[in-house]
C-alpha cells in the first residue's frame, strides 16, 4: 500500500530539474529545488514587486496618477497668492495714506490746532467755508509742524544721508532768486522770478503726489523722489502733470505764475522735503 501524500510532503519533497541542449543532450544546468523554496521566492518576489509599484504611484508618478496632486498643488498656490495680495493690499493701503497726508499739507488743509482724526465734518459738508477758514498764511501745516518743534531740532541744513547726497538735483527754473530760505520766519523754500511763461522742470526723477489748487499758494504740484526727498513748486500759471505720473529729472512740469493769495508777483516758489524736515534748496540746486 502507497504511503499517503500530505500537504508537508509535497512541499518538502526535492525535485531536479535538469536544463540539456536540444542537439546533443548535453547537461548544461542543474537546478534543485522543492515546492516550499518555489512558493517562498514566488511571495518575496510578488511583495518586492507591490513595495515598488507603491513607490512609483505614490511617490515618482503622483502627478500622473493621482487626481489629488493637482488640487492639493492648487491649494499651495492659492494660499501663496492669497498671502502676496493681502501683503500688496496693505502695502497699497499705506501708500495710499501717505499720498493723501502728503497732498493735504502741502494744499493745507490741516490746521495747526486740528488734525487728520478729528477734522471737522463741517468742513468737510461744505469745504469753500471751511476751506477758507483752515487756511492759514504762509503753509499752515509746514508751519504748524515747525511751531511745535524746537528749533534746534530740525535739520535745516539737510539730511546728511548717503542715497541724498547722490542725488543729482536739476535747476527748477533760471533766474534770480528774490527771497532766501529762512525756517525762522516762516519761509520754507526760495524764490525765484523769471521771464513771463518760463517752463518749471523737475529737479530729480520721481512721482507726482500733489497737483492741485490751493488758496494761499495757487497752482501747486509736488513730486517724490528717492531718499525720501519732496520736492514743492508753488504759485505757477498752469500744472502739466497729474497724481501718480513719473517724472524725469529736468522735464517741465509747471509754468511760472503768480496764483494764490500769498504772491506778489509772478515767480516760481520752490521747496525742497527731506524725512519731513525742510532743506535749504541753494545748498544742492545752482540757481
Amino acid at each position: 500500500m502507497a504511503p499517503k501524500k500530505t500537504i508537508s510532503n509535497w512541499l518538502t519533497n526535492r525535485y531536479l530539474l535538469i536544463i540539456r541542449n536540444e542537439e546533443n543532450f548535453a547537461e548544461k544546468k542543474t537546478i534543485r529545488f522543492n515546492y516550499a523554496r518555489a512558493l517562498l521566492v514566488a511571495t518575496a518576489g510578488f511583495l518586492l514587486t507591490m513595495a515598488f509599484s507603491v513607490y512609483l504611484v505614490t511617490v515618482v508618478l503622483e502627478e500622473w496618477l493621482d487626481p489629488r496632486f493637482a488640487m492639493m498643488q492648487s491649494n499651495r498656490q492659492l494660499v501663496d497668492l492669497t498671502m502676496k495680495i493681502d501683503s500688496l493690499e496693505y502695502e497699497i493701503a499705506l501708500k495710499d495714506q501717505y499720498m493723501t497726508n502728503i497732498r493735504k499739507i502741502i494744499g493745507g488743509e490741516v490746521t495747526t490746532a486740528e488734525t487728520m482724526e478729528d477734522f471737522d465734518e463741517n468742513t468737510l459738508s461744505n469745504p469753500e467755508v471751511g476751506f477758507r477758514e483752515s487756511i492759514q498764511p504762509i503753509d499752515s501745516q509746514f508751519r504748524a509742524e515747525f511751531e511745535q518743534q524746537d528749533i534746534g531740532v530740525l535739520t535745516y541744513q539737510t539730511s546728511r544721508s548717503d542715497e541724498f547726497r547722490e542725488l543729482f538735483l536739476f535747476t527748477p527754473m533760471e533766474g534770480m532768486v528774490t527771497d532766501e530760505f529762512n525756517p525762522k520766519s516762516d519761509h520754507y523754500g526760495v524764490d525765484i522770478v523769471a521771464k513771463e511763461n518760463e517752463p518749471v522742470k523737475c529737479a530729480a526723477d520721481g512721482v507726482v503726489i500733489f497737483s492741485s489748487w490751493t488758496l494761499d499758494s495757487g497752482y501747486v504740484i509736488g513730486v517724490q523722489h528717492r531718499g525720501n526727498l519732496i520736492s514743492v513748486y508753488k504759485h505757477n500759471s498752469e500744472i502739466l502733470k497729474n497724481v501718480g505720473n513719473f517724472v524725469s529729472g529736468g522735464e517741465i512740469i509747471a509754468i511760472i505764475g503768480n496764483t494764490g493769495e500769498l504772491t506778489s508777483g509772478p515767480h516760481l516758489h520752490f521747496e525742497l522735503w527731506q524725512n519731513g524736515n525742510p532743506v535749504n534748496p541753494q545748498e544742492y540746486v545752482a540757481f
